[in-house]
């Protein structure tokens, strides 16, 4: 998102935590449609346009509040709080609690949001309005910033709730069943919160671009919109096959959304190969290290804020490293902390690779190669959150920034290793 000066003169960012995937910000105009698939093209047409009507009102910003209860609703039936709906949707529920979109509120978002005006809720819609989207959370929010330096646990702290998604109105909406039914007038009557309102919008990867991509006025470096996730996938040959977002991040339905905070997410979207290393030419280790994005239906990573190595090294008989025999490329979008200037943009799109060419003097003591993909997830955050802690003003915020900042150091991670032993000398 864009950032938000703050009174003293600061520049605040306000920076969203999902990997995968991550919140995009600001007003979004006409959602665009899909790419055509196989089907009879007046019923693509009608159910298209109906999609696009639904996601143009489930997503008006910022939501509207839920409104007067039904007489009939039971506390629990009224409640928007996520363990309500696991009550019953235990599985949902368990897979939520996993995922990062229950933690989209983290202390890294939290700590920024201590420095704001309690009353400045067009300001706070900047972050939530995708990492804690309610009308009610909102006010939970500007409640809590009003009466405490450290917000307590309620409605705001839980993220993306179910609700986020799924309730308008205190009306639930989801996919159709997996059968492709949809219960009748009289069935919801007998169910539940009145049951529900079957859509296809629900599988539709125009659903998650409500967060998850900038529209073309929005905020862009280089002439590069900061979150283009959608317009990736829609370019793609994933697209073109009908391989939408919940195809990968929601398989069989699950609520897990992982992405490159997960190293099996990481593992199944890329191919990891490497070339030589086991033999010297003319007194060369000659080798090579080959990173293809073959699965990933956007770019590798999509967002500003991880950071992936790719790198080759020899290996002394102990494991260790030995001095200046490393060679390593970036694969990240790279951007100083103003995001005023692209400084360069090495990311994969979909099916494209990169090449990591070896060519050194075997060192002494050498008796391996070794060839890895490091995977740093939020490298910018804690560059981001090393910055604010320098700033003597930060004040409210600091001690949840700190525990942002050890998060975000610690969520590093090897995708691949691969050692390769060199000719005995």
């Amino acid at each position: 998102m864009a950032p938000a000066t703050l009174p003293a003169g600061r520049v605040l960012l306000a920076l969203p935590v999902f990997l995968v995937v991550l919140a995009g910000c600001g007003q979004h105009e006409a959602l665009v449609p899909p790419p055509t698939v196989a089907r009879p093209l007046a019923l693509a047409a009608d159910q298209e346009a109906a999609t696009a009507v639904f996601l143009e009102r489930h997503w008006a910003r910022p939501l509207a509040a839920q409104g007067p209860l039904p007489e009939s609703f039971s506390p629990l039936e009224a409640s928007l709080a996520a363990s309500a709906c696991g009550s019953c949707h235990a599985d949902q529920y368990r897979d939520w609690q996993t995922a990062l979109h229950a933690h989209a509120m983290g202390p890294g978002l939290l700590g920024q949001l201590l420095e704001m005006d309690a009353a400045g809720g067009e300001q706070h819609q900047d972050c939530i309005r995708c990492h804690a989207p309610l009308a009610e959370q909102a006010d939970d929010l500007a409640a809590a910033l009003a009466a405490s330096e450290s917000p307590s646990p309620a409605r705001h702290s839980e993220g993306v709730v179910c609700a986020a998604c799924h309730v308008r109105a205190h009306e639930r909406s989801g996919p159709p069943r997996r059968d492709r039914s949809a219960p009748d007038a009289a069935q919801n009557a007998a169910l539940p919160h009145a049951g529900f309102t079957a859509t296809p919008a629900f599988e539709d990867a125009r659903f998650c671009s409500a967060c998850h991509q900038f529209q073309p006025d929005e905020y862009a470096v280089n002439g590069k919109l900061l979150e283009n996730t959608y317009e990736e996938w829609r370019a793609s040959r994933h697209a073109r096959e009908g391989r939408t977002c919940q195809s990968c991040h929601m398989p069989e339905r699950r609520h897990l959304w992982r992405g490159i905070h997960d190293p099996e997410m990481v593992r199944s979207g890329v191919e990891f190969s490497v070339e030589g290393g086991d033999e010297l030419v003319g007194g060369l280790i000659r080798a090579a290290l080959v990173v293809r994005n073959s699965g990933t239906g956007h770019y590798f990573p999509t967002y500003v804020t991880p950071r992936l190595i790719a790198e080759i090294e020899q290996l002394d008989s102990a494991g260790r490293s030995l001095p200046a025999t490393r060679v390593e490329q970036l694969i990240q979008r790279q951007l100083p902390l103003d995001l005023g200037r692209e400084i360069a943009d090495t990311r994969l799109p979909p099916d494209g690779e990169m090449r990591l060419a070896y060519q050194r003097p075997r060192q002494r003591g050498a008796v391996a190669l070794v060839f890895r993909l490091r995977v740093e997830p939020d490298e910018f955050y804690a560059r981001f959150y090393r910055a604010l802690l320098a700033d003597e003003q930060l004040q409210k915020g600091r001690r949840l920034i700190v525990a942002a900042l050890k998060q975000a150091e610690s969520s590093a991670f090897v995708a691949f290793e691969e050692r390769r032993e060199l000719p005995e000398k």
